[in-house]
C-alpha cells in the first residue's frame, strides 16, 4: 500500500547548451530522491524538462541560421541522452513549446487576469538578456568600459525603451504574505543561508514584475490580449504545474489535486529568488498552495570557479563516466559534495572516493565475501545456524534504516551514503575478526564458519538495498549475483532491509571486480 505521493521537480533547463555536471548533479540528486521514496513506498512523480521560450533562444537560434523551434527540437535529444546516461527516472519531461504547457500558462495567467492581479503598463529599465532579468539601475555594476553589466553574469545591459507595454504581475503586494508564510513555515527555504539571503531582499521592498513582452512573438501568448507573450519566468515557473497534469483535466484527470503542493523544488542557489519570492506570490494569487520546500544548492567547482557553459569550464558528464563508470559518477556528487553547498571538485579527489568507498570497502567486500563462499559452500547461501543471528552487523543493520531514512527526509545524501559505509566497513572488519579461513580448516568450528559468512552475505545484501538510489547498477548486478530479484521493484525498504530474508541454498556467483581499483589520475 501506498504511503501517498511524494513530488518534485529540477528546474526546466534552458536549451542552449547541452547539459553539464552542474546541470547534472541537480538532477542525479532528485533521482536519488526518486529512487528511494519509491523504495520507500511513495508514488513518486519526478517533473524535469527544457525551458524553449525567450529572446535568448530565438537568439541564439537566429545565430545558427535555425529557426527557434528548430532549434529547440535539435537540443531535446542531447537532455534525453544524457538523463539516459546517468539512469535518471524522470516521470515527465516537460517541454514548453508543447501545446500542453501553452493551456498550463494560459489558464494561469487568464485566472490571474481574471482576478485583477495583473494591469498594462510601459517599462522603461535595464534589462539583461543572458539572465532574462529587469534590473533597477541601483542594483547594476559598471565594466571597464564604464558600460552598466548585469550583476550576476556580468554582461552589459540593455536599455528597455519606454515604447514597449507589457503585463505586470503585482508583486509589491505580496511583500507582507510572503514574509508571514517565511515566518510561518521555516522549512520552505533551504539550506539556511539561502533564507537568510530572500528575507533580506524581500524585506528591501518588491516591485511589481513584467510577465510578458510584446517586442518578439517567441513564447506562450496570452489570450486576453493579442500580440503579447508570456516572459519567460512567467512560462518556465508553471511547467511544474503542467507535468502533473495541471491543464489537462480529461487526460489526467485527479492527478494535479492529488500530487500538489509538492514536496521540492531543487535548484540552483542562484535562481532562488525567482522560486522563493515570484513562483510563491503566483501560488497565492492563483490560491494555490505553495511547494513544502525550495532547495537551493551550492555551485559546482573547478580550480575555484563556478562551472558553466560560458565560462568553458562545464564538463560533460559522459566525460566522467568514461572514467568513472555511471554508479561511480553518481556516488561521488552524492556523496562527497554535501548537498547545499559549493562544491570544489577534481579528478584528484574524485579517484581518492573510488579507490577508498569502492574499490577498496564495497568492492573488495563483495568480491572476498563472494570468493570464499564459493570456496568453503561450493557457491551456495550457507544456512545459518540459531546462534548466528546475533552478532554485530545485525546491531548495526538494524538501526540503519532510522539513519538513512532521516537523512534521505532531509537530502543530505552525504550523511545517508556515510551510515552505508559505515556498515560496509564493520563487515570487513567483522570479516577480519572472524577469519573464515582459519574457521574453515576444522569440522568443529563449521557452524562458527556458517554463521560468519551469512551474517556477511546478509550485510551485503542489506548494504546493495541502500546502495540502490545512488548506484542502481551495481546493487542490481549484486542481487543478480545472490540470485534474488528486481531491487528496482522493492517498495517497502523498512520490511526488505529486516535482518535475516537472504535465503540459505541462494546460487552465488563471483564475478568481475564491481569496481576495479584506479591507479592513473586524469586530466579533468
Amino acid at each position: 500500500m501506498s504511503k501517498g505521493t511524494y513530488s518534485f521537480t529540477t528546474p526546466i533547463y534552458y536549451v542552449n547548451a547541452a547539459p553539464h555536471l552542474g546541470t547534472a548533479y541537480t538532477t542525479v540528486a532528485a533521482d536519488t530522491v526518486a529512487r528511494y521514496q519509491r523504495m520507500n513506498g511513495y508514488d513518486v512523480a519526478f517533473v524535469t524538462g527544457m525551458d524553449e521560450h525567450g529572446q535568448k533562444v530565438a537568439d541564439t537560434a537566429a545565430a545558427k541560421g535555425m529557426q527557434p523551434q528548430e532549434w529547440c527540437d535539435s537540443m531535446e535529444p542531447a537532455f534525453r541522452d544524457a538523463w539516459d546516461l546517468l539512469n535518471i527516472t524522470y516521470t515527465d519531461f516537460v517541454r514548453t513549446t508543447e501545446p500542453r504547457h501553452a493551456r498550463s500558462v494560459q489558464k494561469f495567467w487568464c485566472d490571474l487576469h481574471d482576478k485583477g492581479y495583473l494591469y498594462k503598463s510601459s517599462y522603461e529599465g535595464w534589462y539583461c538578456v543572458h539572465e532574462e532579468t529587469y534590473y533597477a539601475e541601483s542594483d547594476l555594476e559598471k565594466n571597464d568600459d564604464g558600460q552598466f553589466v548585469c550583476p550576476d553574469c556580468k554582461r552589459p545591459v540593455q536599455l528597455m525603451a519606454s515604447g514597449e507595454e507589457n503585463w505586470f504581475f503585482k508583486l509589491s503586494e505580496f511583500q507582507q504574505p510572503l514574509l508571514d508564510f517565511f515566518e510561518a513555515n521555516p522549512d520552505f527555504i533551504r539550506p539556511e543561508t539561502r533564507k537568510n539571503e530572500i528575507v533580506t531582499f524581500v524585506k528591501s521592498g518588491l516591485k511589481d514584475l513584467s510577465i510578458s513582452r510584446s517586442t518578439f512573438s517567441w513564447g506562450v501568448p496570452l489570450p486576453f490580449d493579442q500580440g503579447h507573450v508570456a516572459y519567460v519566468w512567467a512560462d518556465a515557473l508553471i511547467a511544474y504545474l503542467t507535468g502533473i497534469g495541471y491543464a489537462d483535466e480529461d487526460e489526467r484527470a485527479g492527478e494535479f489535486e492529488r500530487r500538489w503542493p509538492m514536496q521540492y523544488h531543487f535548484v540552483g542557489k542562484d535562481i532562488t529568488r525567482f522560486h522563493c519570492v515570484i513562483w510563491p506570490a503566483m501560488l497565492m494569487a492563483a490560491g494555490l498552495p505553495i511547494t513544502h520546500t525550495v532547495f537551493g544548492h551550492g555551485f559546482l567547482l573547478t580550480k575555484g570557479e563556478k562551472m558553466s557553459k560560458s565560462k568553458g569550464n562545464g564538463l560533460m558528464p559522459a566525460d566522467l563516466v568514461k572514467v568513472f563508470g555511471v554508479d561511480a559518477y553518481r556516488y561521488y556528487f552524492m556523496s562527497d559534495v554535501q548537498f547545499g553547498q559549493d562544491g570544489n571538485i577534481s579528478m584528484e579527489r574524485m579517484v581518492q572516493v573510488y579507490n577508498a568507498d569502492l574499490a577498496n570497502t564495497w568492492g573488495n567486500l563483495v568480491s572476498r565475501v563472494f570468493n570464499m563462499t564459493k570456496k568453503y559452500f561450493g557457491a551456495k547461501v550457507p544456512a545459518a545456524p540459531a546462534f548466528a543471528a546475533e552478532n554485530p552487523l545485525r546491531e548495526i543493520s538494524d538501526a540503519l534504516y532510522a539513519e538513512y531514512d532521516a537523512c534521505m527526509a532531509q537530502v543530505d545524501f552525504t550523511g545517508a551514503a556515510a551510515a552505508v559505509q559505515k556498515l560496509a566497513s564493520r563487515v570487513n572488519l567483522y570479516v577480519e575478526e572472524s577469519a573464515p579461513w582459519n574457521l574453515a580448516k576444522s569440522e568443529e568450528t563449521a557452524d562458527q564458519l556458517a554463521a560468519v559468512m551469512y551474517n556477511s552475505l546478509e550485510s551485503i545484501r542489506i548494504i546493495a538495498l541502500y546502495m540502490a538510489p545512488f548506484m542502481p547498477n551495481t546493487s542490481a548486478e549484486v542481487f543478480r549475483r545472490l540470485s534474488l530479484g528486481d531491487v528496482s521493484s522493492v517498495c517497502d525498504i523498512e520490511a526488505a532491509t529486516a535482518w535475516g530474508q537472504l535465503p540459505a541454498g541462494n546460487a552465488v556467483e563471483v564475478g568481475d571486480p564491481l569496481f576495479p581499483r584506479l591507479t592513473d589520475i586524469p586530466e579533468l
